[in-house]
């Protein structure tokens, strides 16, 4: 894999990621917060498909890699909302 496809390949994991965090409800992650939930979204997605025999596409090929956004996306809503069952948001204090 080249840098090109390397540095697009992050630029997806990021969008995956966030668009997770949006769907749990979680907003205003970091650009590196976001790859790093793209990429365990990415894991868990595909882990929960290939358990459940649905199939992995649609998904982007990156030279021999393929990375599967819509998986990628719900796997990283699943894993946002696990968190937020463990550490829930504290209220915010009105003024």
């Amino acid at each position: 894999m080249n840098l090109f496809g390397f540095l697009f390949l992050l630029f997806i994991a990021s969008i995956a990621g966030s668009l997770g965090a949006h769907i749990a409800g979680r907003r205003g992650l970091g650009c590196l917060s976001s790859i790093v939930l793209g990429f365990i979204g990415a894991l868990i997605g595909t882990f929960i498909a290939r358990e459940l025999g649905l199939p992995l596409s649609p998904y982007l090929r990156f030279g021999s890699h393929n990375f599967p956004v819509i998986w990628a996306v719900l796997g990283a809503a699943i894993f946002v909302a696990f968190l937020n069952l463990l550490a829930p948001r504290k209220p915010r204090e009105s003024k």
